[in-house]
């Protein structure tokens, strides 16, 4: 587990919406990034360049995401 006292690092999000269950738990952690589509319920990313102070809240989508279909580097 990183140290807390680490700065945040910006990143780039990736998604496979093919993997997506709709199982919403990104947008729970980062609803400034991610928010779920009206018609199917999959991801949609909304800033796929956050801000280093979304860096925390995306890697916790990222592990909670139960299909895996997240990433951020």
């Amino acid at each position: 587990m990183a140290s807390t006292d680490q700065v945040p690092e910006a990143g780039r999000v990736g998604v496979e919406r093919g993997r997506c269950v709709g199982a919403g738990q990104c947008v729970l952690a980062a609803p400034a990034v991610f928010e779920q589509d009206e018609q199917d319920g999959l991801v949609l990313v909304l800033d796929e360049e956050p801000a280093a102070s979304q860096s925390k809240a995306v890697h916790h989508a990222v592990w909670a995401c139960p299909s895996g279909a997240l990433t951020f580097r």
